[in-house]
């Protein structure tokens, strides 16, 4: 078996009009629990990450580079830092936001706009190139939406995850 690392660097990085352009999902899964009566109901838990640089929990997302759509770019980003691979199901808009860390030649305001889909989880590896830094946690909705660390997370998971939850959670993507 080779031996999953992340990419590292920012010399293949996408720009545009003053923004990095960021890639990332939303991964989820289908979960039985039981109600108060005993009865099987379906829930859907999503799939979090700590911050490697303060409180709070996150998605999994990063540069978009160069040689990758934005869906490689978010499917490459779930397995690196959350140790998940998948199928991307539905894109859940643009999100625009300023960062700190991520200022450069090519975006001295730190300006991003991340492309974020959801992600339906079909295995969770053991061994990814962030699991020494990285811990994960399955939450209901709700739980996410009171951990979520970033204002446009939130955001992505209120408006976006949620209301395509709310109408089925049809796939759009093939």
């Amino acid at each position: 078996m080779s031996e999953l690392v992340a990419r590292t660097g920012r010399h293949q990085q996408r720009y545009e009009d003053g923004y990095r352009l960021i890639a990332g999902c939303i991964p989820f899964k289908y979960s039985i629990v039981e109600d108060g009566s005993g009865t099987p109901e379906k829930i859907v838990e999503v799939l979090m990450i700590n911050s490697t640089s303060g409180p709070g929990l996150l998605f999994p997302k990063g540069g978009w580079e160069n040689d990758e759509t934005a869906e490689e770019a978010a499917e490459r980003e779930a397995m690196e830092e959350a140790g998940v691979r998948g199928d991307l199901v539905h894109y859940l808009g643009c999100y625009s936001f300023k960062s700190k860390t991520l200022q450069d030649d090519y975006s001295p305001e730190g300006l991003c706009r991340a492309a974020v889909y959801a992600l339906l989880v079909k295995e969770e590896l053991e061994c990814w190139p962030e699991k020494s830094q990285r811990e994960r946690s399955w939450l209901n909705i709700p739980e996410a939406i009171g951990c979520c660390r970033h204002v446009w997370m939130r955001e992505a998971l209120e408006k976006g995850f949620s209301k395509w939850y709310a109408d089925g959670m049809i796939s759009t993507l093939p």
